[in-house]
């Protein structure tokens, strides 16, 4: 299978390419430099560079390009650099595959549970509508703008993204050090719901996805197990073996990190993976305690 990748040098797209290229599959990597090897091609979405004619025989994309949500206060130009790192960059893509004589047959984009918003203990699958906010507006622009390759005929889906667990990057990295020395803790009230997926499975989702035509439009990327923000505190605290007294209060979370952490760390969203679960998809890591465990051993 020939398969194209945008963000490949991210936490996510590298762990992609490495495992296509490990079952004898070909990654084709677009990157935002000047490429350095014959699997690697430019683009600038920004410009509007991308030369079609490099697209041609490819069987698959998948677009995890965007702006790192986690770094840096969400000021008004990052609030833009993300909805266009997303939206409009995605709407680009999307045209470009579109204008090709015989377009790929599937689309795998990215998405994310910021698409609910903040929703308390409500479950959402698949069927639920979006919230409302800032994180929600991005999410639904975000997959209406893959809309032209649908209408080129290519199989679309929109994985919405939990939180992804590594220790390699991402949230849990950053998490790593407080809680090792000690002075880890719940955040706010501790009772928002966190939805989670260790990268291992995201990238056999991913996989999956890619495969199995069964899979069309929104799928929920998580474990079927999500926790509150105060039971991960605690499982955390315990694999490390390190106490966990010390919260940060809502308010101190605000002050440091603006509307991020409104967001990113008390938002509450309880998001299930319906349509994986329907499909028979198994996780390999469906508990959180024995993923830590595993990722941390």
């Amino acid at each position: 299978m020939n398969v194209a990748i945008t963000g490949s040098t991210g936490l996510v797209g590298t762990e992609v390419s490495r495992s296509l290229e490990g079952t004898g599959d070909k990654s084709l990597r677009l990157v935002r430099r000047d490429p350095s090897s014959a699997n690697e091609i430019f683009w600038d979405p920004i410009k509007g560079a991308l030369e079609t004619e490099q697209l041609h025989g490819l069987d698959a994309v998948i677009h995890l390009a965007g702006e790192n949500i986690a770094s840096g206060r969400w000021t008004p130009a990052k609030k833009d650099r993300i909805r266009n790192s997303r939206v409009a960059n995605t709407n680009f893509l999307c045209r470009k595959l579109g204008e090709l004589s015989e377009p790929p047959k599937t689309l795998i984009a990215a998405s994310a549970i910021g698409y609910y918003g903040d929703r308390g203990s409500e479950l959402c699958d698949e069927g639920v509508p979006p919230g409302e906010g800032f994180l929600p507006e991005v999410c639904v622009d975000w997959e209406a703008a893959t809309q032209p390759a649908r209408n080129a005929g290519m199989r679309v889906v929109n994985l919405r993204i939990g939180v992804v667990l590594t220790p390699r990057g991402g949230a849990l990295a950053k998490m790593l050090f407080p809680f090792k020395m000690g002075v880890g803790g719940r955040i706010g009230s501790g009772q928002q719901v966190w939805s989670w997926i260790t990268l291992q499975d995201l990238v056999r989702v991913i996989r999956r996805c890619l495969e199995d035509e069964n899979f069309v439009g929104a799928v929920n990327a998580v474990a079927p197990n999500p926790v509150s923000n105060n039971d991960f505190t605690k499982t955390l605290g315990r694999v490390l073996g390190r106490p966990t007294l010390f919260p940060m209060p809502a308010f101190m979370a605000k002050l440091a990190l603006g509307d991020m952490a409104e967001w990113l760390l008390l938002a509450s969203s309880q998001v299930v993976p319906t349509k994986l679960t329907k499909n028979n998809f198994e996780f390999l890591y469906p508990e959180l305690e024995p993923a830590l465990r595993k990722m941390l051993a």
